[in-house]
């Protein structure tokens, strides 16, 4: 295959042969802005595991990580138990008031959750409350950041620009570390402000996004969807930066407002049993539910929270025992992770399409997994002590973190954002978010049991396993979605499940939906005639 040929070149192309305006300020900003809902979870991952790692908090909570393993398990799992709850009750408001009003509230309550724990001085009861209320805003905030993402992305770059959600999260993950690495080296034992540092830094990307969603537009799909035509055809010529009797943003407008007409026209306005009747009883719709939610559970069960969520612990199997190491140590793990979700939305999702991605993720896991069981379980013999094969294990964690980004990471918030029609688009996202939390509170509680009980290396085996499941089912199962415009992927879906797989723009066929679907994108990407 020549280069001019390669999906990178390809990829390049495409954007290049997008119209001209389309890739502006406003569009940036907007999507910035709603990307910022990932920086909660990324910032309370990335510290509070750490801060349960800090003498002043140890005094001043009676509790350590050996002493207290169940309080420190509660205070770094509690919020994944109500991020499920507010990930799924988060459909109530989020078609409601928009997405904009959601961005606002959600991140208000993950801000006073921030400073109920802030202010908890050695209360654990007020400890915990603040972080069961700080779950409620980070669950709905993971709903509603990559769907309005997806709402006003351009296709062509709609899997790049929706990963900014998940970069946020890592970078607020890994400064979020490093605070608490600073205050460590940097405040005295004896205050409490060591502690309480890192959890009220928490609230100022809260206020900066709440100032900054003022100057951002509202979802055009979402304004059709509440009937406010006009105003949604405005709202997508600003995004745009087209004019407004561009044919463009007249092709654009009407292959996404003419889909969502024919929904209500169906379905009639939207009601909880309406919207239940649509997702559940839908063929199309079930597949949808089956895809997002085993991803989910997928992503979970191949280990990578758990390498995450007991990232310290686990550099001590392997050899780094000072603690101010094993703090340093995570935050470079962070960065390693963020460059890695980098490359994944410039290289990797959009250019060479999200089945790729995904098998090319999950195998360099599955391949770090059965490297690290089989280094525990020698080293763990006594039969190994070599510097080579150490560095080796070390450097395998963060490898590991090359196919997490690429796949399992990043894909299921994009699937769980872009699959779904329109009108359930929120319910769609909230349900198989919830599942996510859900499943992430069992890893995390459940982590240092399977450590223990299998010896350390056997849990990376079990890891690998899973790994290996899900290549199978992303390979029979997972469709390729890049490219499509979002009100396209009904076509998509209404294929039998085996087939779904077969169908991609660059293998499309000369069906006659297939047409229909090319001759939309066509006339939303096409060159004035002079280009």
């Amino acid at each position: 295959m020549g280069v001019s040929n390669s999906p990178f070149v390809k990829y390049w192309h495409a954007i290049k042969a997008s119209p001209p305006g389309i890739y502006n300020r406003r569009l940036f900003l907007t999507v910035f802005v709603y990307a910022l809902a990932g920086s909660p979870r990324g910032w309370d991952e990335g510290s509070t595991s750490a801060v349960t790692q800090l003498k002043s908090f140890q005094r001043e909570f009676g509790i350590t990580p050996t002493g207290n393993p169940d309080a420190v398990s509660n205070i770094v799992s509690f919020v994944n138990l109500t991020a499920g709850l507010g990930a799924l009750l988060s459909f109530l408001i989020n078609d409601r008031v928009g997405r904009r009003w959601s961005l606002r509230i959600y991140i208000t309550i993950v801000a006073i959750g921030t400073l109920i724990s802030t202010f908890s001085y050695g209360s654990l009861a007020a400890l915990y409350v603040g972080r069961l209320v700080s779950g409620l805003g980070i669950g709905a905030l993971t709903v509603t950041g990559p769907m309005s993402i997806v709402e006003i992305a351009p296709r062509v770059t709609r899997g790049l620009m929706t990963l900014w959600f998940n970069i946020a999260m890592l970078s607020s993950q890994m400064i979020g570390i490093f605070v608490v690495y600073g205050a460590n080296t940097n405040i005295p034992i004896s205050k409490n402000l060591q502690w309480q540092t890192p959890f009220f830094v928490q609230t100022f990307i809260p206020a900066i996004a709440i100032g900054l969603s003022f100057l951002v537009d509202e979802s055009p799909r979402w304004l059709c969807l509440k009937g406010r035509t006009d105003e949604a055809i405005n709202v997508l010529a600003r995004i745009r930066g087209f004019d407004m009797d561009s044919p463009h943003l007249l092709a654009e407008f009407d292959s996404i407002n003419t889909p969502i007409q024919r929904e209500l026209s169906e379905y009639g306005q939207e009601t909880l049993l309406s919207t239940l009747r649509e997702t559940f009883f839908v063929r199309s719709n079930l597949r949808r539910v089956q895809l997002t939610i085993v991803a989910y559970i997928l992503a979970q069960m191949s280990g990578a929270n758990s390498i995450t969520n007991y990232l310290p612990t686990i550099f001590g199997y392997i050899g780094l025992k000072n603690d101010d190491a094993k703090i340093y140590s995570s935050g470079l793990y962070a960065f390693v992770k963020l460059f890695c979700c980098i490359l994944a939305s410039l290289f990797f999702v959009d250019a060479i399409g999200r089945r790729k991605s995904l098998f090319i993720g999950i195998t360099i896991q599955m391949f770090c997994h059965i490297y690290l069981g089989a280094f525990l379980n020698v080293t763990g013999s006594g039969k190994l002590n070599n510097s080579h094969a150490d560095a080796a294990a070390i450097a395998a964690i963060y490898i590991h973190a090359l196919g997490w980004a690429v796949g399992l990471y990043s894909l299921p918030y994009l699937f769980g954002a872009e699959l779904w029609p329109n009108r359930i688009r929120s319910f769609g996202g909230a349900l198989s978010q919830c599942f996510h939390w859900l499943f992430l509170f069992a890893i995390t509680k459940a982590t240092p049991a399977l450590l223990s009980s299998m010896d350390k290396w056997g849990a990376f085996i079990f890891f690998a396993a899973w790994c290996l499941i899900a290549l199978v089912y992303c390979f029979i199962m997972v469709p390729e979605t890049s490219g499509r415009t979002l009100e396209s992927m009904d076509r998509l879906f209404e294929h039998r499940w085996y087939e779904m797989r077969k169908y991609a723009y660059e293998k499309s066929s000369p069906s006659s939906e297939e047409k229909l679907d090319a001759d939309v994108e066509h006339a939303e990407i096409q060159h004035v005639s002079d280009k």
